[in-house]
Parts: C-alpha cells; structure tokens; sequence
C-alpha cells in the first residue's frame, strides 16, 4: 500500500541516449519516447500515476545530459528511491543523475531562464565506428575559426524566422542568443549555444548554415544576411540530430533547485 503525506514538488537530473526514441513529448502508448519512459518508472516507485513536465522538449534522436524534469506527488519516497529506484525501472539508455525537492511554485520550463546546448561533429571523409549515434558526421572540411566569428553575428535578441522549422508553434520568432562558441578538439568540431529558449530545430538549422559557412561554401556574413531575409528556404538545410545534447538548464538563483550541472558527455573529454 501507498505510504502517503502532503503534496510535493520535486525536480530530477536526467541523462539519454535519444537513438531510439521519438523524441521527449508523449505522444501514445505505442509510440516510445522519452518522457513515456520515464513517467512509467516513477509511476511504479511512486505506486500511483506520475505526470512530468521538462525544460526543453528534444526532438527525436537528440540527447540529454541534463535535462530537468518536475513532478508533483504525496508518495512518501527518499531520495535514494526516486535516484536509484527510479534507475531501476528505466531502460539503460535513460538515467536520473540527482533529485531535489523544489518550491510548489517551480517549473522545470518556465522557471528556466536559459538553455545550453551542444552540437558534436566528427569532421572526417572517413566514417567512424565508434559512437556513430553520439556524433554528426561532416565530411567537408571544415574552418572552426570562420564558423565562430559567423556564430557571433547569432547572439543577442534577434528574430530567428529564417532558422524555425515550418511546423514550430512558437508564438514569436524572437529568441535571445547568450553565447556561441565553435572550436576544435582534433577531428571533433564543437558548436556549443546558449539562449533563453530555442525555437523547433533552431540550433540543428543554426549548426546546418554554420556547416556551410565552415566549409567555406558561404561568406561569414551569411548568418546575418539569413536573419534580415527572415525566410527559413534561403537557409541551408537541417543538420542530423544525433550530434546534438541538451547539456545545461539555468534557473534563478535562489530557485530552491540543487541539482548538479552535468555539463559534457563524459565519453568526449573536450576542454570547457
């Protein structure tokens, strides 16, 4: 039987591998996602049925190395169970890192004042067998310098219709850029972007016109000409979604969220 107390918020760590999963967002029950997934391993540790929320919803075959995710309920559970137990009844390719209990009035999406994100690609004309779902092949070579001085031209709030998909149903175009940095780890090529919320497939259509301008195919100015046009058919195309990881979510300080920030895959040990 259900051991229950007063109601409870709490916000979870999560890490996956988006391989093999349409994306986060339930859709049915025969469709497998992310979100389905989870909310059916907390449903049994918490012996009655779990609704999550997160902070940024991926699109399939992306990755997370720290989404956050919220929940409400009056199971009385520690955290070891809501860790390890919930651990137990996931599948390998997802993983709750760290748990807290956070203020009724918290949301892991609207709460979040800015989302990071990193893009990986293997620059090689030879393909890898090594972690193929993890990296965004590239086979032309690429300038990392001229793909980082095209980013600069990204950040700031700005109206990113020429980089939304057509099916996105965002209110408004506008999005505020933080930061973009594009550098080189030997042959792996690092698009690393943060905003205060992205747009549908805005950082894979983002990396897709710096991949062109890195392979020298377009001029460094393109991504501002591309912003002032605001039409998404003169952009380049999207870039694949397997190199792409939801890697870092900021709250206001003072939030009540302690949850710690899993920044990089480990597999890749590049420098910050």
């Amino acid at each position: 039987m259900t051991s229950l107390g007063r109601l409870k918020k709490i916000a979870l760590s999560i890490s996956y591998n988006g391989a093999s999963y349409h994306g986060w967002q339930y859709q049915r029950e025969d469709v497998r996602t992310v979100q389905g997934a989870l909310e059916d391993a907390l449903s049994i540790i918490a012996d009655s049925p779990i609704r999550v929320s997160c902070a940024g919803r991926t699109d399939a075959g992306v990755h997370a190395t720290n989404q956050i995710v919220d929940f409400s309920t009056n199971s009385k559970r520690d955290m070891k169970a809501w860790v390890s137990g919930t651990n137990s009844r996931l599948p390998e390719s997802i993983s709750v890192n760290a748990a807290a209990f956070v203020p009724s009035s918290f949301s892991s999406r609207h709460s979040a004042i800015a989302r990071r994100y990193l893009y990986v690609i293997y620059n090689s004309r030879i393909r890898s067998a090594l972690l193929p779902e993890y990296l965004s092949r590239e086979y032309r070579d690429l300038d990392h310098e001229k793909m980082h001085e095209a980013a600069q031209l990204l950040v700031g709030e700005k109206d990113f219709t020429s980089f939304r998909a057509s099916k996105c149903q965002s209110n408004t175009p506008m999005r505020n850029v933080f930061s973009v940095r594009v550098w080189r780890e030997r042959d792996l090529v690092l698009v690393d972007i943060t905003a205060n919320a992205f747009l549908l497939h805005m950082v894979r259509n983002i990396v897709g016109v710096l991949l062109d301008v890195g392979a020298n195919e377009k001029p460094i100015s393109w991504p501002g000409s591309l912003l002032a046009c605001k039409d998404r058919s003169k952009a380049s195309k999207t870039a694949p979604p397997n190199g792409l990881f939801l890697v870092g979510v900021k709250y206001e300080v003072g939030v009540g969220v302690e949850i710690p920030a899993l920044v990089w895959p480990h597999f890749l040990r590049v420098s910050s």
